[in-house]
């Protein structure tokens, strides 16, 4: 069977929605070989067309629409909550405060951008932002993933993205955070069966994930104890990642209109142009 490497980051709903492929509960067509790595990573790997299959930040995707296709599954959004920007209890930030965030062209860093055009920006693995704030290293940071359910009793948020996003999206529409994408270079018949694959799979896991939830604590794949982690997935790997709907693709628009007007992208991109075609296989069997 041919082989597809699938990259994913090592946070709890990434391989939640994950897992039911790695256990073989779902795909018999294909061997998926799976590597996990952080976020930034993955979104530089994917810049060099370096996996078949790769998570990836949505606010990166513009920047490989030429080599990538969107996938519809396996997508988290904020919608009410989001990533933190934070600092030390009892400062003022200045208007060029020293910020770490977790990557150059995650979607955390991109609405920051926009919001503070003057923040000297530092760029770190998102696991060591906190302490780099308390540190003194930086001013402020970023958290995201698991980082944003409980921090340090000296620290404070200064600001939801979540609030910025509505600010400067004008409407009240999900914020576009992680997505997948896949190699163009694929086959299509055989882009259509790995999404159809990663689609059954998230949807397995949602569930089941009173079975799957344990297996990943009792395995030691996940960062947070078991209450964190549901409320961690309900968060984030839920239905609503299942399958973009219309409403997420209006988000993902908008996120893409938003890095144009601010001068990030050079040309608007609409997402479902960029969707895996899906429809060729009820057209190629008619």
């Amino acid at each position: 069977m041919k082989k597809i490497t699938i990259a994913h980051s090592p946070d709890a709903d990434d391989i939640f929605m994950y897992m039911a492929i790695k256990l073989g509960w779902v795909g018999n067509d294909f061997i998926y070989e799976n590597t996990a790595l952080d976020i930034q990573t993955l979104n530089e790997l994917a810049l060099k067309n370096e996996f078949d299959v790769s998570a990836i930040s949505f606010g990166l995707y513009p920047l490989i629409a030429k080599e990538y296709a969107l996938v519809r599954t396996a997508v988290s959004f904020g919608e009410g909550y989001g990533p933190k920007l934070i600092k030390k209890k009892g400062t003022q930030l200045k208007r060029n405060f020293k910020v770490a965030l977790s990557g150059a062209n995650t979607t955390n860093a991109l609405i920051f951008r926009m919001k503070y055009p003057e923040a000297r920006i530092v760029y770190k693995n998102f696991l060591d932002i906190e302490k780099a704030v308390l540190s003194g290293e930086v001013d402020a940071g970023v958290l995201i993933h698991e980082s944003i359910l409980e921090f340090d009793n000296n620290l404070c948020v200064e600001a939801e993205l979540w609030d910025i996003w509505l600010e400067l999206a004008k409407e009240k529409l999900p914020l576009p955070l992680g997505g997948m994408a896949l190699r163009r270079s694929l086959p299509l018949s055989d882009a259509i069966k790995i999404e159809k694959d990663l689609t059954k799979a998230v949807k397995i896991a949602d569930a089941n994930r009173k079975i799957l939830a344990p297996m990943l604590m009792e395995r030691k794949l996940i960062r947070v104890n078991e209450e964190k982690l549901e409320l961690y997935l309900n968060l984030y790997a839920n239905k609503n990642s299942i399958h973009l709907d219309q409403t997420q693709l209006l988000g993902v628009d908008m996120l893409f209109k938003l890095g144009y007007d601010y001068k990030f992208y050079d040309k608007i991109l609409s997402a479902k142009d960029y969707l895996i075609p899906s429809e060729y296989e009820e057209f190629r069997n008619s």
